[in-house]
This record gives structure tokens, C-alpha cells and sequence, in this order.
């Protein structure tokens, strides 16, 4: 009797702990998370509703900002915004903690955010430096995060606080509604040039990856050989992933990305050589590539490794380029008051023109309440026509084909 006792007790405890356990698990994956301390939370997250089931393609964008970059980071996240999309911000650990709670503010704040729930903030912020792989392991993890959120979207941009919209985002919508959903529009090349030496075999360590004090990068005075196990590839920085693409790199099925993820961890620039080799090495995914990244860019002179600020005397080229952003802008540079004007149907401080926001007397409203009705409307505009004509050209046969990692 006593060892069959023993053994009920034994049985009943553990299912006692094992549903303890369950119940825990499923209480603490959640992410409704309504903290406004970014030192306490890995995630600032307002109270999610579903919208981009009514429309039919949404983004999901990561916008990295550094210290210093409040005002602008403002300013592009309302040139930005769509209910449509879900937006990360990723404001670096460098910056004081009055910016931290100023955008916390500033999200919590704006009632749209509030009534939408898309707009999000990494809470525990990474230590970035520009040269290392830490903006690369930035990009990963807003991706892994993006993705654990149960909300549909349909690509991965990453932007920062000096790149400025010049269209609206029903623009983008429409016509990226009519593309594959497959499509990676990365910018590469396999010809590296110079950066095969300054580049490929030099051997650097960013202290960033386990000090928290930033500092610049150290050399290694001994160089590698260039790989043979996988071809190297480089190009922009400034990427639109797909949702499948993104798995890959996150989930990795097989060990690519997680092999190139630790050799890129010594390799200068990696944003710039990561995901095009990832991409241009996977028998899978090298025949989704489009070789543009979307940006307008007016770089220095060479090398071409600074780009440019952009001015007033820029603005027609930029329209004429079609292309859907453009970077870098100075903060309240007066060419982002004619974008607004001009391109966006934009007043300032207020939300980009759209269908989801109504308009008054022939003024855009401020949209601070919003309506169902409007959910699912897409307004696209001459935008949308100057951006169909890039991406038909950039994707008609055969010269897509021809583009694609060679």
C-alpha cells in the first residue's frame, strides 16, 4: 500500500507541475507588453489589432536611429506610417535615457498608435557600431522579433532616421501588390574590386559585441585567405526582404546563414555583404534576387563609401529616379517640407495622405480618429505610377534574369 501511495503521489505531482509549467510558458511568451521603461522590457507594445488582413500586401519596417536622431526619427516614422504596416523602432543603447522615454513618449502619446497597435519599440537596446557586425545583429533581431508577432506582413525594410519616403505608402501597397511575394530586392554583386583586400581578408573584432562602453573596431594584423567554401557578394546595405527569406535567415533550415553569420562577425561592413552572400549562395532562394535596393543615393566621390546629404537642388532627380525612398536627409532640411508637400500630400506633423485617412474641406486631417471605414482604402497616386515603371523594368525578362548573383 505505502509504495502504491507513493507512487499515486508521484504521478499527481507531476502533472500538477507540469501544467504549472505550461500555464507559465503561455503567460510569458506573450507580448502584450504595455511598459514604458526601456531598460525593463524587451518590447514597448500598445494593444495590437489586427488591420493588415484588409489590405493586400503590409511591410514591416525596422527604423534605426543613433543619438541624437529624435526630431528626425519623428518626422520619418509619421512620413511613414499606414496601419497597414508594423514599424520597430531601434533607438541604440548610446542614447541617453531622456531619448529613450522621449519616443516612448512619443509613441504612447499618438492616439492612432494607440487605437492601431503597430508601432512597437525594442526596449532593450543594442550597442551599435556602423563598421561592425552589430548592426547587422540589429537587423536579425528586430527580423526574429517581427516575425514572432503574430501579424501578417509581406516584407522586411530596414531604414533609418535619414531616410525620407518619396511616396506614400498606399503608393507602395498597390504596387507591390502586384509583385511575387518571393521577390528579394537586395542590391549585390560578386565583383568586390577594392574590398576583396580592404574587405574580405582583413580580421577585425567590434568590442561592441561584449563591452558596453562603444568603441571603434580593432584590426587584427594577420589576414585570412578569401573563402572557397562560398562565394562572396556585396552591395547597399538597405534592404527589401521577403517574409520567406526572413524565416531563412532567422530559422536557417540548413546552416548557411548560421555559417556566414559567424564569418561575417570579423568581416568590416557586414550589411553590405551579409545578406547578398546569404542570399546569392542558397540554391533556394539566389533566383528571387532583384538587383536594386529602392533607394535614391547620391554618393561621394570615390570610393563611394559616404553618402551624400541631400539638398533642395536634388529634388528633381530624386522624383525622376522613381524610386520609392531616398537617403540621407540633415534634419527639417527644406527639401523634406516640398517632399511633404509635393510627393506626400503631407502637412507637418501630420500623418502622410491615404485612404484609410479621411479628408476635410480638401485638408488632410490629422487623423486622430480614425474610422473602420477607412481601413482597407488605398488612395495610390502619381507615386504609384513612377514606382510601376521602375519595378517593371527591373523585373521583365530576360534582363531580371541576367541581373541575378552572377
Amino acid at each position: 500500500m505505502g509504495l502504491k501511495f507513493l507512487l499515486i503521489f508521484f504521478i499527481l505531482t507531476s502533472l500538477i507541475f507540469t501544467m504549472l509549467y505550461l500555464t507559465t510558458t503561455t503567460t510569458t511568451t506573450t507580448l502584450d507588453i504595455k511598459i514604458l521603461n526601456p531598460s525593463s522590457s524587451s518590447l514597448v507594445l500598445t494593444n495590437p489589432n489586427n488591420t493588415t488582413n484588409l489590405y493586400p500586401v503590409s511591410f514591416a519596417y525596422l527604423i534605426s536611429a543613433s543619438k541624437g536622431d529624435i526630431n528626425k526619427l519623428k518626422r520619418t516614422i509619421l512620413a511613414l506610417y499606414h496601419p497597414a504596416n508594423i514599424y520597430l523602432i531601434h533607438l541604440e543603447k548610446e542614447a541617453s535615457t531622456e531619448e529613450h522615454m522621449e519616443i516612448a513618449r512619443f509613441v504612447k502619446d499618438e492616439n492612432v498608435f494607440q487605437t492601431v497597435g503597430n508601432v512597437l519599440i525594442v526596449g532593450k537596446a543594442n550597442t551599435v557600431s556602423y563598421r561592425g557586425p552589430t548592426m547587422l545583429a540589429t537587423t536579425l533581431h528586430a527580423m526574429a522579433i517581427l516575425l514572432r508577432i503574430n501579424v501578417k506582413w509581406d516584407w522586411f525594410i530596414n531604414l533609418s532616421a535619414s531616410d525620407y519616403p518619396l511616396i506614400t505608402q498606399d503608393d507602395l501597397i498597390s504596387e507591390f501588390a502586384e509583385m511575387p511575394r518571393n521577390l528579394n530586392f537586395i542590391q549585390h554583386t560578386s565583383r568586390l574590386g577594392w574590398k576583396l583586400n580592404k574587405r574580405g581578408k582583413p580580421i577585425m573584432i567590434d568590442p561592441a559585441l561584449y563591452s558596453s562602453n562603444k568603441s571603434e573596431i580593432w584590426w587584427v594584423i594577420k589576414q585570412r585567405t578569401l573563402p572557397t567554401a562560398f562565394k562572396l557578394y556585396t552591395g547597399s546595405a538597405w534592404t527589401i526582404l521577403s517574409r520567406s527569406f526572413a524565416e531563412y535567415c532567422i530559422i536557417g533550415w540548413e546552416n548557411l546563414p548560421r555559417t556566414l553569420l559567424l564569418y561575417y562577425t570579423n568581416f568590416v561592413s557586414s550589411p553590405e555583404g551579409y545578406f547578398q552572400t546569404v542570399i546569392c549562395n542558397s540554391n533556394d532562394y539566389k533566383n528571387t534576387t532583384v538587383n536594386h535596393d529602392l533607394h535614391y543615393i547620391s554618393w561621394d566621390t570615390p570610393p563611394k563609401q559616404h553618402p551624400r546629404s541631400l539638398g533642395p537642388r536634388d529634388y528633381r532627380k530624386m522624383v525622376l529616379s522613381s524610386r520609392p525612398f531616398a537617403r540621407k536627409f540633415k534634419h527639417n532640411n527644406a527639401v523634406l517640407d516640398r517632399i511633404d508637400r509635393e510627393l506626400l500630400k503631407k502637412r507637418p506633423n501630420h500623418f502622410t495622405h491615404g485612404g484609410w485617412c479621411s479628408n476635410m474641406d480638401g485638408k488632410h486631417q490629422t487623423c486622430s480618429s480614425l474610422h473602420a471605414d477607412g481601413f482597407g482604402v488605398l488612395k495610390p497616386g502619381a507615386g504609384a505610377r513612377r514606382l510601376r515603371t521602375l519595378l517593371t523594368k527591373l523585373t521583365s525578362k530576360p534582363g531580371f534574369y541576367k541581373r541575378q548573383c552572377k
